[in-house]
């Protein structure tokens, strides 16, 4: 594999062909972080024939260093914080941070999802999708915050990641696939041609493609018992 990827859509079509093995599996459903692991997350789903939902997860960054990771929040309540070498942040400071992410992920759950409830994890095969990992403090979250949910099988999906930190991913997910794991490794954009902000509307125009395309796969495919008569046809 050639890296730097073009964009976020050909890592994911890249990704998706390391993820062959899931497609047809019932009960597969594959989460994005938003925004950047949307584009990702949705070039995989098509290609494994699953639904895409998203799981919204706020970094923490360092304050006066926003691009520093000291931790990352999810949904129910989970927050998950990085060790910072030789760096102190007062207990104020973060609470302040926590707080306005935290207003920041509620905004999003609710521009994204309007009043679409979300797609319920227990017993499922999930896969988890991201533009890349470098602290993984986000992916860490998530995966934190899905666990509570019940799945029967949980995937850590990146093109891109810090070789320590998807091989430290493995204790928490079912399976961790990186589809490059480049040294050193530095920052996630340095492996994209193109890397810009994604914006709210592209992610909303996204879920909304995906939604559109399994639901017109799904009429398209037998139901069950039409399949077990076909196969029984001579």
């Amino acid at each position: 594999m050639t890296l730097p990827f073009e964009d976020r859509r050909h890592a994911g079509r890249v990704l998706a062909e390391k993820l062959a093995h899931y497609r047809g599996r019932p009960n597969l459903l594959v989460l994005a972080l938003p925004r950047g692991g949307v584009a990702v997350g949705f070039e995989v789903a098509r290609a494994l024939g699953a639904p895409l939902d998203i799981f919204v997860v706020r970094k923490l960054g360092l304050p006066g260093h926003e691009e520093y990771a000291m931790g990352a929040i999810a949904s129910g309540g989970v927050r998950v914080m990085t060790p910072l070498s030789g760096l102190t942040v007062s207990p104020e400071a973060v609470a302040e941070v926590v707080a306005r992410e935290q207003a920041e992920l509620v905004r999003r759950e609710q521009l994204y999802r309007g009043q679409r409830p979300a797609i319920s994890l227990g017993g499922r095969t999930v896969i988890v999708v991201d533009d890349g990992l470098a602290t993984g403090a986000s992916m860490r979250a998530a995966v934190l915050a899905i666990r509570q949910q019940h799945p029967a099988h949980l995937v850590v999906a990146v093109p891109v990641g810090a070789q320590d930190t998807c091989q430290a991913l493995r204790d928490e997910a079912d399976e961790v696939v990186c589809a490059a794991s480049p040294e050193p490794f530095r920052a996630v954009g340095l492996w994209y041609e193109k890397f810009p902000q994604t914006s709210d509307d592209e992610v909303r125009t996204l879920l909304e493609e995906a939604r559109r395309e399994h639901a017109l796969s799904a009429q398209s495919r037998p139901a069950k018992g039409e399949r077990n008569k076909e196969e029984r046809a001579p």
